[in-house]
């Protein structure tokens, strides 16, 4: 699969348990061409847990994709009279943001971020990790899965008997669904069995 000149600004969000894992499709992305440019929530900016530290996450961001981190709405605001990104990738996007940006919230730079590429008509592409996945959020991916210009990454049931609501995407699918997200298709099946 070829990313080659694709600018992808790359947003994470606070599913902490699921940063380490995203990681290593920042680093498929970029060994598949694309030139990534790293977007943070403040909790990710600013939140160490058992999962991992934020000075450890931005050093790699940083070294891996060898651009600044986007760290305020601020800095998110220029993505959209600028054009700065052929596509925008949310993982882990959290039950939070689902549901702000379900409802035209824009409180954070993931979100800014968000709001600013979708003005331009380009793809967003999310891959979400919640909890509530099947509870209160889910009429939020109901609402953003119909939306114009949104694209998810397969998801399913992570553990549907310890965690009945919870969802998450099947991360290693991230690159595909980006490649078909920039031809305007929707990676097939969204659903999934795990």
């Amino acid at each position: 699969m070829q990313l080659k000149g694709v600018k992808i600004g790359f947003a994470f969000t606070g599913s902490h348990c699921t940063i380490k894992e995203v990681l290593g499709q920042v680093t498929r992305l970029v060994e598949n061409g694309a030139d990534i440019y790293p977007i943070i929530s403040g909790t990710v900016d600013s939140d160490d847990t058992r999962f991992g530290k934020s000075t450890e996450w931005k050093e790699f961001l940083h070294n891996t994709t060898g651009h600044e981190i986007i760290k305020t709405i601020v800095e998110a605001e220029p993505i959209g009279p600028n054009k700065l990104f052929d596509i925008i990738v949310v993982a882990p996007c959290t039950g939070n943001t689902l549901a702000k940006l379900a409802n035209g919230i824009t409180d954070s730079p993931v979100l800014m971020a968000v709001k600013a590429h979708l003005r331009n008509q380009r793809p967003v592409v999310l891959a979400i990790s919640t909890n509530d996945g099947l509870g209160i959020n889910a009429r939020n991916i109901g609402l953003l899965i119909n939306m114009k210009n949104i694209y998810m990454v397969p998801f399913g049931q992570d553990n549907p008997t310890v965690k009945a609501n919870s969802l998450m995407a099947k991360m290693s699918l991230l690159t595909e669904t980006v490649a078909e997200a920039l031809e305007g298709k929707q990676f097939q099946p969204v659903i999934l069995q795990y």
